[in-house]
């Protein structure tokens, strides 16, 4: 049995109460396009608060929603295949096998006893292994755990990653090694999303051998508030992580980290002051274009999306998107989801985002691009 919680979006709904859309640039709330953004994986809420899986055409939101009794978070498609999964939010039990073609769920695969995930996996390139981000309960020690997709995604191994928190994971470009961000943070389900160390908390980005389990890198934020959470990989091996803060809200410390693994060095990126204060210290979601070698971050506490050039350092643009969430690369531009409803278009020329539709939709933090095996 799933128990619903208190969710990241009950959280924000509360911060955000003070800000009327009427604030936001009369160009958000008006302008539209009905160009498509291809298919897409995301987690939704609807109006009245209640979970789904959505998987449809990402402009007008047009697809299935499956429902669910606990809300969703990352998602990945399974290579070679009709297959994507989604896992549930941490601390999620579960993790769910949908069928893309048919628009139908596989499967419902629980967590091994003692174990929670946390939200986010990967798949192997021939799509034969998922590796999941998952928690150990009783030592609050961080884990991957490996299913054999080909057998009914079965628990087949446990990785150990050295600390707590394991959240998104990504596969390297090499094809084998994972790229995993650690947040640092020690909770329990005992006590929903309560963060029990944070004197203490240890984050850490690291790069993994995905046959043997064992740790290649390991690299550290500045400061040891620093939660690494999120992060993309580019073509070339390079990496963007962001980070959550969770040192006083009137610090301005950066939120950004990149990870170059072929030279095996990790160095951070500080906006100017006034545009880090305004990111109010929370990166939500990160993607990459690796041709053009911008990235962009979500930032759902300042309703901003920043896009910059990630081997300078250099801001290219600031977007306003109120509650701002998942993001992904779509041609030369990114298209983001809103936790207040709607996907916009962020093009790194225009100063602001076009809204693309599908309003009745509350999106969860990732979007996933789908395409048919």
């Amino acid at each position: 049995m799933v128990i619903e919680m208190t969710t990241r979006r009950d959280v924000l709904c509360a911060l955000l109460s003070g800000i009327a859309l009427s604030a936001l640039p009369w160009s958000i709330r008006q302008a539209r396009a009905a160009t498509p953004v291809g298919r897409i994986l995301s987690a939704v809420d609807d109006t009245s608060g209640r979970h789904f899986i959505h998987l449809g055409h990402g402009a007008d939101a047009t697809g299935v929603d499956f429902p669910v009794t606990q809300r969703c978070h990352g998602g990945c498609q399974r290579p070679g295949s009709g297959e994507a999964v989604i896992f549930d939010r941490r601390p999620g039990r579960f993790f769910h096998v949908l069928d893309i073609a048919n628009g139908q769920v596989r499967a419902h695969i629980e967590a091994a006893t003692d174990y929670h995930f946390f939200g986010h996996g990967a798949f192997s390139p021939d799509g034969g292994l998922l590796y999941a981000t998952a928690n150990h309960i009783p030592s609050g020690e961080g884990q991957i755990c490996v299913y054999d997709a080909r057998s009914g995604y079965g628990l087949i191994d446990v990785y150990p990653v050295g600390g707590i928190d394991p959240h998104e994971i990504r596969l390297m470009p090499d094809g084998s090694s994972l790229v995993i961000a650690m947040g640092g943070i020690l909770t329990h389900p005992d006590y929903e999303r309560i963060k029990l160390n944070l004197d203490t908390m240890q984050p850490a980005v690291v790069l993994m051998d995905r046959l043997s389990g064992k740790i290649l890198q390991r690299h550290t934020p500045s400061n040891h508030q620093l939660s690494a959470h999120h992060l993309d990989v580019d073509s070339r091996g390079m990496v963007v992580v962001g980070y959550q803060y969770e040192g006083p809200e009137w610090d301005t410390p950066p939120l950004i980290g990149v990870l170059d693994s072929k030279q095996q060095t990790y160095r951070e990126i500080t906006f100017e002051d006034g545009v880090q204060r305004q990111l109010r210290n929370y990166v939500a979601s990160v993607a990459l274009d690796s041709s053009s070698g911008l990235a962009a971050i979500t930032a759902p506490r300042g309703n901003l999306v920043a896009v910059f050039d990630y081997s300078s350092g250099t801001l290219q643009r600031l977007v306003a998107v109120p509650d701002v969430a998942g993001v992904l690369v779509d041609g030369e531009t990114f298209v983001v989801s809103s936790g207040r409803g709607g996907l916009y278009r962020v093009d790194p020329q225009r100063d602001e985002a076009v809204l693309l539709g599908s309003q009745d939709q509350r999106w969860d933090n990732h979007l996933t691009r789908i395409g048919l095996a």
